[in-house]
């Protein structure tokens, strides 16, 4: 099998915005997690998203854009503070939902009346949005997409990563994944609801609660007003093959990852020792994807306390050992 792997170089990036425009898929480097991206306003481009996925079609996509002059294409009625944290975290780990416009179709919200937004800041995803944006035409405004594996598996952190998973799914002569090195922050962004008048995190991540109310203000909740679904919101997500555990004392043949303050049991598979919480999130995925690749049935994470960074850590954590 061929592989489909490119490095990032400036005629690369221009023929992977080509092949989006083409209706095809382009798994793509963020800071967050690699993403799988289609023209979001392409229906039929979109569809290949949720099959190669095996992703439930009411499950939302994010729309990735270029620059915050395009909010107002896919959103209306959106709220100052709203605008002030796109000013103060974009390109950044930060999706914003707001009430959609026109442009945003069933396809895409999941026939919700919402839509998330982000712009990433990995140098490779923001050269394909612009390449794949400059035209100006509305159908390059925006790229759908979410995680490049499939759907409630554990989030692919390198291009190999991506490969590895769906390279059985993708076709081979018209989809692409451009290889932008391994993600700096290591899990998704944080998702924050911005419809009413005070924000709500729906999704922890790098921008923390604290972050968001020195920009605006504003306290955050984490309680939503109404039933909305969002990437990465079912109780059972980013799972590995192998069984997690958390916070109690591996046995031998375990798996482990902890802090590397935190020593190792005699007998038990050390996966990973980050030295900060920062650290934490950047390794974690890939660790988890090493213990499929060794073939162990039981990791046992000791997960890090406090707030910040760690309340994403620890969310998806939750969910991975649902």
């Amino acid at each position: 099998m061929r592989v489909m792997l490119s490095s990032c170089t400036e005629e690369m990036i221009a023929a992977a915005a080509q092949k989006l425009k083409n209706g095809n898929l382009v798994a793509f480097p963020t800071e967050t997690v690699y993403g799988l991206g289609a023209d979001a306003t392409n229906q039929k481009a979109v569809e290949k998203i949720y099959q190669v996925k095996g992703r439930p079609e009411n499950h939302p996509l994010i729309v990735h854009i270029a620059n915050i002059n395009q909010l107002e294409k896919w959103a209306v009625d959106i709220k100052p503070y709203a605008i002030q944290l796109a000013r103060d975290f974009w390109p950044g780990p930060m999706t914003l939902i707001l009430k959609r416009s026109s442009l945003a179709k069933d396809f895409i919200t999941g026939g919700q009346e919402s839509v998330g937004l982000r712009i990433p800041a990995h140098p490779v995803a923001l050269a394909l949005l612009k390449n794949f944006t400059e035209s100006g035409q509305e159908s390059g405004c925006g790229v759908a997409a979410p995680s490049a594996n499939r759907f409630g598996a554990v989030s692919p952190t390198s291009a190999n990563a991506v490969a590895e998973e769906l390279l059985p799914y993708l076709n081979i002569n018209e989809d692409q994944i451009l290889d932008g090195g391994p993600c700096l922050v290591g899990v998704e962004s944080t998702i924050i609801d911005c419809r009413n008048e005070q924000p709500i995190i729906l999704r922890s991540g790098a921008i923390t609660a604290e972050l968001i109310a020195e920009s605006i203000g504003i306290e955050t909740s984490n309680k939503s007003v109404d039933e909305i679904r969002v990437s990465g919101s079912l109780e059972s997500h980013y799972s590995p093959k192998a069984k997690v555990i958390l916070d109690q004392q591996p046995n031998s043949g375990d798996g482990f990852i902890a802090l590397e303050n935190i020593s190792t049991p005699e007998g038990v598979i050390r996966l990973a020792s980050p030295k900060t919480v920062a650290e934490f999130a950047r390794i974690l995925y890939a660790s988890l994807r090493e213990a499929d690749a060794r073939g162990l049935t039981k990791v046992v994470v000791q997960q890090p306390e406090g707030n910040g960074l760690a309340v994403a850590i620890r969310d998806r954590l939750q969910r991975a050992a649902y």
